[in-house]
Order: structure tokens, then C-alpha cells, then sequence
């Protein structure tokens, strides 16, 4: 999907990845380096309310209890999705590129119908779940038992189902466990100068174009 703002065109970017690939990572980067020139979308802020139980998939978490399957592309709202991105892609600004970031930002074919290329972070699983345990302990402060339960009991199998075939639809697959910058410049070569390019002002209007003299 490309719209024009401002006299220059604005390209969407899908970064999709398992859980703790590094999609994030890459997704944060690119707007530290280009605060003026991109957007981010993220997909974990379009899950359907968990308390709602009509809406989203259901699934059994490892304590019994029925829960929103967060694993699942049936939770997002696409709808909201599509909306965001149109916006992003819509809004007066300096943007040229809009990135949506996600675990299903190469599923879902409300992203993927918009998206100008298309990026698979790709990590292998023990470091995904690795560094999955570590936030749980020392960022969330949180029990990584649980998380480890889910994840042998559901989140396996839904990555293998949801997340990891989408690998085959990337312009682009980014080796997860490289440094950001070696990530960007990957980037950098799959979407050309589209950070560098110049943002063109709106033009002036001429008088004599409307008939009449200044």
C-alpha cells in the first residue's frame, strides 16, 4: 500500500516474528533512528477486550481457567487493524513509512493486502523462549512457570500454525539474533531510499492559474 502526504509517498512495512524474535527490537529501532520520517502500528494494541467471551478465540490457560488466546489471529481486531494503518498511512505529517509489528503482521490479510515489503524476523525457538523467561523474571517481575505451561500446552503448537509459515511470504527474512544496526541496514537494502528521501513542500499557488492577476 502506498498514499501520497505532503507530496511524497508513504509505504507500509510488515515486520512479523515469534514471540521475542526481535521484531520489536527492529520494529522500536527504526523509529529511534527516523523519529520524523516513520510510524509504528504495533498489533498487540488491537487484541479484542479478554473479558469479552463472544468476541476473539477462547483457549485454557495452564491454571484451568478459560482465557482470550493471545497465540491466536482470531484475537486481533482487524478491523481496528485496518482503520490504524489507514490512518498512519492518511495523516498530514512528515511520515514516509509506516510500520506494523506483530506476531501476525504477515497473517493477517488486512496488514498484508496494505504492506509495501514484508519482513520475517526469524530466531530460533530456544532463544525466543530464552529471552521470553528472562523479561518474565526480570522485567515483568513474574513466575516464568506459567508462562513455561502455556507454552508447552498451547503456544508451541500456535506458533508452528499461525506465526512461522508466514516466513514463506517475506520479501525479507532478518536474522533475529544480529544487532539492530545490522538489522536496519538489512532493511535499509530491501526498501531503498525511501528513509532518505527529500520531503517536498507543498507547492505555491500561482494566481495566473485561477485567472486573475496578484
Amino acid at each position: 500500500m502506498t498514499g501520497v502526504v505532503g507530496g511524497h509517498r508513504v509505504r507500509v512495512l510488515a515486520v512479523a516474528g515469534g514471540t521475542a524474535s526481535g521484531k520489536s527490537t527492529l520494529a522500536d529501532a527504526l523509529v529511534r533512528h527516523h523519529p520524523e520520517t516513520v510510524a509504528l502500528v504495533r498489533l498487540d494494541d488491537f487484541y479484542v477486550p479478554a473479558h469479552d467471551p463472544l468476541r476473539g478465540v477462547r483457549t485454557l490457560s495452564a491454571t484451568g481457567a478459560e482465557i482470550l488466546d493471545w497465540n491466536h489471529p482470531g484475537s486481533i481486531d482487524q478491523t481496528a487493524v485496518a482503520d490504524a494503518i489507514d490512518r498512519a498511512v492518511a495523516s498530514p505529517g512528515r511520515h514516509r513509512l509506516v510500520v506494523v509489528e506483530g506476531l501476525f503482521a504477515l497473517t493477517l490479510p488486512v496488514v498484508t493486502a496494505r504492506a509495501t515489503w514484508r519482513v520475517y524476523v526469524d530466531t530460533p525457538d530456544d532463544i525466543r523462549l530464552a529471552r521470553k523467561i528472562l523479561r518474565k523474571i526480570e522485567v515483568q517481575r513474574q513466575d516464568p512457570a506459567l508462562s513455561l505451561r502455556n507454552y508447552l500446552m498451547t503456544g508451541r503448537e500456535r506458533h508452528a500454525a499461525h506465526v512461522a509459515p508466514s516466513r514463506a511470504v517475506a520479501d525479507l527474512v532478518v536474522d533475529g539474533t544480529a544487532d539492530e544496526y545490522a538489522m536496519i541496514t538489512a532493511i535499509t537494502m530491501l526498501i531503498g531510499p525511501v528513509l532518505a528521501e527529500p520531503v517536498r513542500a507543498e507547492p505555491v499557488l500561482d494566481a495566473s492559474q485561477f485567472g486573475e492577476t496578484a
